[in-house]
């Protein structure tokens, strides 16, 4: 049975971020907001967590994880970008967008998508998640709370303890938090371009 706690959106309280950090750390897999749904998120090199998550999205190896990092200067050990797209990621960061990217050799090769080599990275605009990641110290490996035959996010953490209570260590609830789609971009072989339009704007490469 997964734990559930309340954390406040807007103010988040330390003591409780600790708590799941420091679930996180113990190799956990947490549901924590993001400024586009609510995700799963574990700590980087773990694979019984990863294969957890695997196993509740119901992914194979050509998936994309993305990392959520607090910064952008946290994601350079994990992703190879051009001087266009960092200059991009500044511009557009903190927000709803997914940056897909040649990944570095730090990147476990499980994570990567098994053809392409690539990883996802993500600066949400969510207080609660850029709260997680400056204590943890480094990025989190997530993925949107999809199920399978789902197009959105869950959006009410009952509803996720409910459906998935047995297969979660820690459910972050931060209210209803509506599904939608970020904005992917590719910034991959010197490229930058959108390659699935969600709800975070891009006009500069419209």
């Amino acid at each position: 049975m997964a734990e559930f706690i309340e954390i406040h959106p807007i103010n988040p309280q330390q003591r409780f971020i600790y708590q799941v950090v420091d679930v996180i750390r113990k190799g956990g897999v947490i549901v924590y907001p993001t400024d586009s749904g609510y995700a799963l998120g574990c700590r980087v090199g773990e694979k019984q967590a990863l294969d957890s998550i695997k196993c509740i999205r119901q992914l194979d190896d050509k998936h994309n994880f993305t990392l959520v990092c607090k910064s952008l200067a946290q994601s350079s050990s994990f992703a190879k970008l051009s001087n266009d797209a960092h200059r991009l990621i500044k511009l557009l960061t903190p927000g709803p967008f997914t940056f897909i990217a040649d990944a570095t050799k730090e990147v476990p090769r499980r994570m990567m998508h098994a053809k392409r080599k690539t990883i996802g990275i993500r600066i949400p605009d969510n207080k609660i998640a850029l709260a997680i990641v400056e204590e943890l110290g480094e990025p989190l490996l997530s993925a949107s709370l999809i199920l399978p035959n789902e197009v959105y996010a869950l959006s009410d953490p009952y509803e996720i303890r409910e459906q998935l209570d047995n297969e979660l260590d820690l459910i972050i609830d931060a209210g209803i938090v509506e599904g939608q789609n970020s904005t992917i971009i590719s910034c991959t072989d010197g490229q930058v371009e959108i390659i699935r339009q969600g709800i975070g704007e891009a006009p500069m490469l419209a």
